[in-house]
């Protein structure tokens, strides 16, 4: 049997050191990174979606990161296109493609695939945006979570556009987004994917995510959003609506003080890294490491497992 060329996944939580081992891996297995996390690819949006700064990527090429507008609408769909074209050029110049981020959708859809879906009904549209104009997007979420909780554990309520989508699959087929993910083929079939996820107690998940918050206000993240602003992006840009700038956006407008905002931040990221586990530990075939990505042991225990895999560099015609 010719071998199949390999793709490494380092998947987790927000603040599980997910950056760092890839980056140690990478050096390991002259690898190059390929961004899984559906904010990075927006140009601008740089300290809430704490890119490592080139000067700390200690050479290693990251890929899918700054590829797209703010005023885009990057999907799921582009990112599986885009990212198995990168990962397969990867290979093609004998290097190991190394995924890391914690996006669980864009993993799906890269390692399993996304399908087709149906066509947009705008009269279907129309109506449930004015559900959320009225009643709020609480309650379109809601609705959501009767019919697809899986969809409504990874898309937050306030992100109304995708909620709408997930609402018009299951109203236009019959069937849920979920129902329709476990259907569709990967688009990377020749590849052997080994992926690693890594977990961390509660406490130290949230004493880390609250040291990150702080760095990052103390990095200017308002400074850039403010520089954002200024620079035409409309609020209503689709980063906009993430978690951290979307909080900060607030502050900006008065709703709250720096201090709460913060704290704001903080609960809101402790409650999407457990809404992150949820999603990975449903996922088929990871190898759990409990530990950040940055400590020794981590490092090692992952490297002996993956080269117990037989990590390749090369394709099927090498």
């Amino acid at each position: 049997m010719t071998p199949r060329p390999s793709l490494v996944a380092v998947l987790g939580p927000t603040a599980a050191g997910k950056s760092t081992l890839g980056i140690a891996l990478a050096r390991h297995f002259d690898g190059e990174i390929v961004s899984c996390d559906s904010t990075a690819v927006y140009r601008g949006f740089d300290i809430g979606t704490d890119k490592v700064p080139a000067a700390q990527r200690q050479g290693i090429p990251h890929h899918l990161v700054d590829v797209a507008d703010p005023t885009e609408e990057y999907s799921a769909a582009r990112y599986a296109r885009e990212a198995a074209a990168t990962i397969r050029d990867i290979t093609a110049r004998r290097r190991l493609p190394i995924l890391v981020g914690g996006t669980g959708l864009y993993y799906r859809a890269l390692t399993r695939g996304l399908f087709p879906g149906p066509g947009r009904d705008t009269a279907l549209r129309t109506r449930l945006t004015r559900v959320a104009d009225r009643r709020g997007p609480e309650r379109l979420h809601r609705m959501l979570r009767t019919v697809d909780p899986s969809s409504a554990a990874r898309i937050h309520a306030p992100d109304v556009k995708r909620v709408i989508r997930a609402l018009e699959v299951h109203r236009l087929t019959g069937r849920s987004l979920t129902e329709h993910f476990a259907r569709t083929e990967a688009p990377l079939p020749e590849y052997a994917v080994s992926s690693i996820a890594l977990r961390l107690p509660q406490a130290l998940t949230a004493e880390r995510v609250a040291r990150r918050v702080d760095a990052q206000f103390e990095a200017g993240l308002l400074d850039e959003v403010r520089a954002l602003l200024a620079a035409g992006i409309p609020e209503t840009a689709q980063p906009f609506s993430g978690l951290v700038y979307r909080q900060a956006l607030e502050h900006l407008h008065g709703v709250r003080d720096e201090a709460a905002t913060r704290a704001l931040i903080t609960q809101e990221n402790r409650r999407y890294a457990r809404r992150q586990l949820i999603w990975f530990t449903k996922e088929p075939n990871l190898l759990w490491f409990y530990g950040p990505g940055e400590r020794d042991e981590t490092y090692h225990d992952v490297l002996r497992a993956l080269e117990a895999r037989e990590i390749r560099r090369d394709g099927p015609d090498t």
